[in-house]
């Protein structure tokens, strides 16, 4: 696993540990993360704080430039409002730990030209699946079921 990929799943361990569900993301620019987030849709009681919407506000606010600059790493694929959020602020690169546990739009992020690579990280998986077995009902309300 790559550090950039290890650096997500660090920040899924987090939020698991916290209680919540274990779905990281880190944003990188020049080789250097800037963003750092995990899913605190529990904890925070909110709706939006998936993953890469966490990394993507614990990186502040920056210049398009760099977010056209920018990969994003995420431990699960991403789901239509995340993928929104990539396509808006046109980051490239997304690099995903998994899709066995959701699939999300990478097609769609395909067909806005976002360059996709999916990597089915077993350790990915794992917290994933673990996760949804344990918790399935704060999984489907998650996404949305």
């Amino acid at each position: 696993m790559d550090l950039y990929m290890q650096a997500a799943l660090e920040e899924a361990e987090i939020g698991r540990a916290e209680g919540g569900i274990p779905i990281g993301a880190v944003l990188v620019h020049h080789g250097k993360i800037i963003g750092r987030g995990h899913n605190r849709r529990i904890q925070n009681c909110s709706p939006i704080l998936h993953g890469e919407m966490d990394a993507l506000e614990n990186a502040g606010r920056l210049p398009a430039q760099v977010y056209r600059e920018s990969v994003l790493y995420t431990t699960l694929s991403p789901c239509p409002m995340c993928s929104g959020a990539i396509v808006l602020y046109g980051i490239p690169r997304v690099v995903i730990g998994e899709h066995s546990s959701f699939m999300g739009e990478e097609e769609w992020l395909r067909s806005r030209g976002v360059a996709v690579e999916v990597l089915q990280d077993r350790s990915c998986i794992r917290i994933m699946s673990n996760f949804i077995a344990e918790f399935p009902e704060l999984w489907n309300e998650d996404i949305g079921v």
